[in-house]
């Protein structure tokens, strides 16, 4: 696997992300194009840390602690979305915008 592949594959999942985050009117699926798009930022930051620097596992480590972050963060967005959805059931995001107040 080189360095190419390993970006290459970065990209990919980062427009299907932004694809599925830009069409979906729903909170779940637009968070869900979120998460791929961050996902593929770390992918890649991984990639090139482990190309450029392959004796030094720093980089490795900090981008995993960055994805335990976002898998908390997102795990609080879908506990907000689903108290949203619990108190007014409100499930995409045109509804959403009725909310404020």
């Amino acid at each position: 696997m080189t360095l190419e592949l390993v970006l290459i594959l970065a990209a990919a999942l980062f427009s299907v992300g932004l694809f599925g985050a830009l069409s979906q009117q729903s909170i779940v699926m637009i968070m869900m194009g979120i998460e791929l798009m961050i996902n593929a930022v770390f992918a890649g930051a991984a990639g090139f840390w482990y190309f450029a620097w392959p004796q030094a596992a720093s980089g490795q480590v900090l981008v995993l602690l960055a994805m335990v972050v976002m898998a908390v963060e997102m795990a609080m967005g879908f506990a907000a979305t689903i108290a949203v959805y619990r108190a007014s059931q409100v499930d995409m995001t045109n509804m959403a915008a009725d909310l404020r107040g």
